[in-house]
């Protein structure tokens, strides 16, 4: 995400202008048809369904009826539009259902129908279905609005910290999130799987704290903070804030929202207004971009352009300053007062959707944030098997000459330092002939983590490969699902995380098909668990972990093809529940 954590929207210029460029020369040719045929009396209707997020779809609403009145025409059919206001949460659902993906966090029930443009506060929407369906390309995707991320304080707790005169960083508020005492903040957040404000900031902070262990811990501890006082909607995170000068002492203290959010709530002359921070680095603003879907009829098409054109108008404009919202460029529009310490000039919007390997690195910040957002609020109970066969000795170039059992303890590691008290973790390790036979042996069985962190992250330091040892796998996977399944607890995920660099050599063991028999016939509706593999190197065998994760219904399979980058892999599969 652009201007959060290391600007991901602003990279990759030459391929956001070609593409910017391609958009303006095809909305120019169907704006010209649009308007060649307007000049004839229509007959008929070209419909236009709209979803526009609900802080700028009044406005869109006025301009449509606006353009309508004034006799907007496809090839001689009138342009019939409804604008529906949509939270664009709920919206990227049923995009992303439509293109047959799931997004992290969202509900995966039953979604509306599909618009011919979708108006979302935010590309990192479109991003974030980009990333996980290819064949999503929307056809015009540049912002009618934009409104800049900031930190929502109440204005006493505010001047404490300098404001409105004071520069204040997303460090300086990792340094206040630790504070004990009368000076500290009580921050809260909307769900950033939900909220892209919210998941913004979240970016912007998160590169603040940088990569080290360091940061990593002040990363963790700054989720956890935000976790502790999250909500799921905007309007329940408000009414958090003090409602009289009596309530600031113990009341939220800090939340990132959209500028126009701090706007509107202070338009209602609340007994204590909120003050709008503008922390450095600036994250990404919300950019409003008008997103035709794709596939969308030539006449939809053209419609769409005649209404991207019609909301270009001075009277749209002013009707985004009285919604609290910014013109496309950041310039305020008439009516808009900014709010104090505002900077002159906010960071610019995104300008449309990057190409498909710019998608892939714009996104890969997102998404692991997510993923890290996701392990810290949806606590489970996890049974960690690691493979320590002789292989598992091999040195990787690309990770400084650490062996792939030294990556797989500090992936474990990290991993562990973001699950909260509220998790339940043991540790296995797997080889061949570890116990006799046997070729796997518990170090720690799964414990709360309340009483059982040390002695789990002792454990987990001290695996090393065994010499020569071969792999175990199917005899291990089969008694680690037993396991999780035999002391499987309710209300939370029960899951199963196996690493693994080989593929099963164990002749006194398991063959692959009395493997998948036992599994299947173990399945129990009613105690689910979820086995995750995680294959580390080219050596694995993907169709082997496949069958072995679907034979239990329930679970995946991720590939560390560079075991570098076990660490990332690790966490998301901890975070997007697809297994974990």
């Amino acid at each position: 995400m652009p201007g959060r954590h290391r600007t991901t929207f602003r990279h990759s210029g030459t391929i956001a202008g070609v593409t910017a460029l391609a958009l303006t020369v095809a909305g120019a040719g169907a704006w010209l048809g649009y308007r060649r045929m307007s000049e004839q009396d229509c007959s008929g209707q070209v419909p236009l369904s709209v979803a526009a997020a609900p802080e700028v779809a009044p406005a869109v609403r006025d301009a449509a009826q606006r353009w309508m009145d004034a006799g907007a025409a496809v090839a001689g059919r009138c342009v019939a539009v409804s604008v529906t206001a949509a939270e664009p949460a709920d919206a990227a659902t049923t995009v992303a259902r439509q293109h047959q993906v799931n997004l992290t966090g969202l509900s995966t029930g039953r979604s509306g129908s599909l618009p011919d443009v979708w108006i979302p506060d935010s590309s990192m929407w479109l991003l974030r279905i980009s990333s996980e369906a290819p064949g999503f390309r929307p056809t015009d995707a540049t912002p009618i609005a934009t409104s800049p991320v900031v930190l929502a304080v109440p204005q006493p707790v505010a001047e404490t910290l300098g404001w409105p005169s004071a520069k204040l960083g997303w460090k300086d508020l990792l340094a206040a999130l630790g504070r004990k005492g009368p000076a500290e903040l009580r921050p809260g957040i909307i769900d950033p799987n939900r909220d892209a404000a919210s998941l913004a900031g979240l970016l912007a902070l998160g590169g603040s704290a940088g990569d080290g262990a360091a940061g990593v811990r002040a990363k963790v501890g700054a989720l956890r903070s935000l976790a502790a006082n999250s909500s799921k909607i905007r309007d329940d995170l408000v009414q958090k804030f003090p409602r009289s000068a009596a309530d600031v002492g113990t009341s939220l203290s800090a939340a990132p929202l959209a500028e126009g959010e701090v706007v509107r709530y202070n338009a209602a002359r609340p007994a204590v207004p909120l003050a709008a921070l503008y922390l450095s680095p600036a994250p990404a603003p919300l950019n409003y971009p008008f997103a035709v879907m794709p596939g969308a009829a030539p006449e939809t098409a053209s419609a769409a352009a005649g209404l991207h054109a019609a909301l270009r108008d001075q009277a749209f404009l002013s009707a985004l300053g009285a919604a609290g919202l910014r013109e496309p460029g950041g310039r305020a529009a008439t009516g808009f007062t900014a709010p104090a310490g505002a900077p002159a000039a906010p960071a610019p919007a995104a300008t449309a959707v990057p190409g498909n390997d710019a998608v892939a690195k714009a996104a890969g910040p997102i998404n692991q944030l997510l993923d890290s957002w996701s392990a810290i609020t949806l606590p489970g109970r996890v049974l960690a098997v690691f493979d320590v066969s002789g292989s598992m000795s091999e040195k990787v170039a690309t990770a400084g000459g650490l062996t792939r059992a030294e990556i797989t303890r500090r992936a474990a590691t990290q991993g562990l330092a973001l699950f909260d008290d509220r998790w339940a973790v043991g540790n296995w390790i797997f080889s061949t002939e570890l116990r006799g036979k046997q070729p796997w042996r518990e170090l720690v069985p799964i414990t709360p983590l309340s009483s059982g962190r040390d002695r789990l992250t002792a454990a987990i330091d001290k695996i090393r490969p065994k010499e020569n040892g071969d792999t175990g796998l199917y005899d291990t996977a089969l008694a680690a699902y037993r396991n999780v399944q035999k002391s499987w607890e309710p209300g939370v995920v029960n899951s199963v995380i196996l690493f693994t660099d080989g593929v099963n050599r164990n002749p006194d063991g398991l063959t692959r098909t009395a493997l998948l028999d036992r599994l299947t016939r173990l399945r129990d509706p009613k105690r689910p668990v979820r086995m995750v593999i995680i294959g580390i190197g080219t050596d694995v065998d993907r169709g082997e972990l496949t069958a072995i994760a679907k034979a239990t219904s329930s679970g995946g399979v991720y590939l560390a093809e560079d075991p570098a980058t076990i660490g990332q892999i690790f966490l998301q599969a901890i975070g997007t529940r697809s297994g974990a």
